[in-house]
Protein backbone atom coordinates (compact mmCIF):
# COMPACT_ATOMS: atom_id res chain seq x y z
CA UNK A 1 0.00 0.00 0.00
CA UNK A 2 1.76 3.60 -0.76
CA UNK A 3 1.81 6.47 1.62
CA UNK A 4 -1.57 8.19 2.16
CA UNK A 5 -1.49 10.91 0.27
CA UNK A 6 -4.43 13.12 2.41
CA UNK A 7 -5.47 13.61 5.94
CA UNK A 8 -8.31 13.15 7.61
CA UNK A 9 -8.76 16.49 9.86
CA UNK A 10 -11.66 15.87 12.30
CA UNK A 11 -15.13 15.50 12.24
CA UNK A 12 -17.16 17.74 10.31
CA UNK A 13 -21.13 17.35 10.77
CA UNK A 14 -23.25 14.09 12.13
CA UNK A 15 -26.69 14.09 10.74
CA UNK A 16 -29.09 12.55 13.07
CA UNK A 17 -32.56 11.31 11.47
CA UNK A 18 -36.04 10.45 12.64
CA UNK A 19 -39.89 10.99 11.78
CA UNK A 20 -39.85 14.09 13.09
CA UNK A 21 -37.33 17.10 13.25
CA UNK A 22 -39.64 18.72 16.05
CA UNK A 23 -38.64 15.48 18.54
CA UNK A 24 -34.95 15.87 17.15
CA UNK A 25 -34.93 19.17 17.85
CA UNK A 26 -36.52 18.59 21.73
CA UNK A 27 -33.51 16.91 22.80
CA UNK A 28 -30.60 18.73 20.19
CA UNK A 29 -31.93 22.44 20.69
CA UNK A 30 -33.94 22.52 23.74
CA UNK A 31 -31.91 20.25 26.05
CA UNK A 32 -28.84 20.41 24.76
CA UNK A 33 -28.58 24.21 23.38
CA UNK A 34 -27.51 24.07 19.62
CA UNK A 35 -28.26 26.91 17.34
CA UNK A 36 -29.69 26.20 14.56
CA UNK A 37 -28.01 27.66 11.70
CA UNK A 38 -30.07 26.59 8.30
CA UNK A 39 -32.33 24.17 6.95
CA UNK A 40 -31.88 22.24 3.72
CA UNK A 41 -34.76 21.01 2.13
CA UNK A 42 -33.85 18.15 -1.32
CA UNK A 43 -36.59 16.46 -2.85
CA UNK A 44 -34.14 14.49 -4.67
CA UNK A 45 -32.51 13.01 -1.49
CA UNK A 46 -36.14 12.96 0.38
CA UNK A 47 -34.70 15.21 3.18
CA UNK A 48 -35.79 18.16 5.30
CA UNK A 49 -32.98 19.11 7.68
CA UNK A 50 -32.41 21.39 10.45
CA UNK A 51 -28.66 22.91 10.67
CA UNK A 52 -27.31 23.01 13.87
CA UNK A 53 -23.83 23.95 15.22
CA UNK A 54 -21.37 22.94 18.27
CA UNK A 55 -18.27 24.93 18.59
CA UNK A 56 -17.43 27.86 16.65
CA UNK A 57 -14.59 28.31 13.53
CA UNK A 58 -12.98 26.17 12.26
CA UNK A 59 -14.12 23.71 14.73
CA UNK A 60 -17.39 23.71 14.57
CA UNK A 61 -19.25 20.21 13.88
CA UNK A 62 -22.63 20.48 12.16
CA UNK A 63 -25.57 18.41 13.81
CA UNK A 64 -27.99 17.85 10.66
CA UNK A 65 -31.51 17.16 12.08
CA UNK A 66 -33.24 14.96 9.55
CA UNK A 67 -36.51 13.91 8.48
CA UNK A 68 -37.93 12.35 5.32
CA UNK A 69 -40.13 14.45 3.40
CA UNK A 70 -41.96 11.54 2.12
CA UNK A 71 -41.25 8.47 4.69
CA UNK A 72 -42.25 5.88 2.27
CA UNK A 73 -39.62 7.12 -0.56
CA UNK A 74 -35.86 6.57 -0.69
CA UNK A 75 -33.65 7.63 0.76
CA UNK A 76 -35.08 7.39 4.16
CA UNK A 77 -32.95 8.99 5.59
CA UNK A 78 -35.47 8.37 9.37
CA UNK A 79 -35.06 4.88 9.06
CA UNK A 80 -31.02 4.72 10.66
CA UNK A 81 -31.01 7.17 13.62
CA UNK A 82 -27.46 7.75 13.13
CA UNK A 83 -27.31 8.42 9.35
CA UNK A 84 -24.21 9.56 8.57
CA UNK A 85 -21.16 10.97 10.05
CA UNK A 86 -18.96 13.76 7.97
CA UNK A 87 -14.84 14.09 8.01
CA UNK A 88 -13.51 16.74 7.06
CA UNK A 89 -10.27 15.65 4.41
CA UNK A 90 -7.58 18.21 3.22
CA UNK A 91 -7.43 16.87 -0.47
CA UNK A 92 -11.09 15.75 -1.94
CA UNK A 93 -10.03 14.34 -4.95
CA UNK A 94 -6.77 12.95 -3.94
CA UNK A 95 -8.47 10.92 -1.44
CA UNK A 96 -10.73 9.40 -3.47
CA UNK A 97 -8.47 8.46 -6.22
CA UNK A 98 -6.43 6.98 -3.50
CA UNK A 99 -9.14 4.88 -1.93
CA UNK A 100 -10.45 3.92 -5.05
CA UNK A 101 -7.42 2.60 -5.60
CA UNK A 102 -7.23 0.96 -2.02
CA UNK A 103 -10.65 -1.00 -2.76
CA UNK A 104 -12.81 1.18 -0.87
CA UNK A 105 -16.60 1.29 -2.57
CA UNK A 106 -18.14 4.84 -2.81
CA UNK A 107 -21.76 5.43 -3.34
CA UNK A 108 -23.33 6.77 -6.37
CA UNK A 109 -22.82 10.14 -7.50
CA UNK A 110 -19.34 11.07 -7.10
CA UNK A 111 -17.89 14.90 -5.90
CA UNK A 112 -20.41 16.93 -5.64
CA UNK A 113 -22.03 20.40 -4.04
CA UNK A 114 -23.33 19.51 -0.08
CA UNK A 115 -25.56 21.24 1.47
CA UNK A 116 -23.57 23.46 3.38
CA UNK A 117 -21.72 24.06 -0.02
CA UNK A 118 -18.24 22.07 0.64
CA UNK A 119 -17.60 19.75 -2.19
CA UNK A 120 -18.70 16.23 -0.47
CA UNK A 121 -18.82 12.45 -1.45
CA UNK A 122 -19.88 9.57 0.25
CA UNK A 123 -18.32 5.92 1.31
CA UNK A 124 -20.97 3.31 0.88
CA UNK A 125 -22.21 1.41 3.55
CA UNK A 126 -21.37 -2.01 2.69
CA UNK A 127 -18.80 -3.68 0.44
CA UNK A 128 -18.88 -5.71 -2.50
CA UNK A 129 -16.84 -8.31 -4.53
CA UNK A 130 -15.16 -5.55 -6.43
CA UNK A 131 -14.49 -3.11 -3.73
CA UNK A 132 -14.20 -5.11 -0.25
CA UNK A 133 -13.85 -1.82 2.25
CA UNK A 134 -16.80 -0.05 3.21
CA UNK A 135 -18.34 1.46 6.14
CA UNK A 136 -19.20 -1.36 7.79
CA UNK A 137 -23.09 -0.47 8.16
CA UNK A 138 -21.76 3.29 8.58
CA UNK A 139 -22.62 5.67 5.56
CA UNK A 140 -19.21 8.27 5.88
CA UNK A 141 -19.16 11.75 4.21
CA UNK A 142 -16.00 13.04 3.10
CA UNK A 143 -16.41 17.37 2.92
CA UNK A 144 -13.40 18.95 1.08
CA UNK A 145 -12.17 21.22 4.17
CA UNK A 146 -11.82 24.89 3.39
CA UNK A 147 -8.54 26.56 3.67
CA UNK A 148 -8.93 28.06 6.92
CA UNK A 149 -9.93 24.96 8.28
CA UNK A 150 -6.69 23.55 7.01
CA UNK A 151 -4.78 25.45 8.53
CA UNK A 152 -6.53 25.97 11.87
CA UNK A 153 -6.38 21.65 12.34
CA UNK A 154 -2.39 22.19 10.57
CA UNK A 155 -1.69 24.35 13.49
CA UNK A 156 -2.98 22.56 16.48
CA UNK A 157 -1.17 19.45 15.41
CA UNK A 158 1.72 21.55 15.06
CA UNK A 159 2.33 21.02 11.41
Amino acid sequence: MSARPFKILGIQQIAIGGPSKERLRALWVDMLGLEVTGNFVSERENVDEDICAIGSGPFKVEVDLMQPLDPEKKPAVHTTPLNHVGLWVDDLPTAVEWLTAQGVRFAPGGIRRGAAGYDITFLHPKANDEFPIAGEGVLIELVQAPPEVVAAFGKMAGL
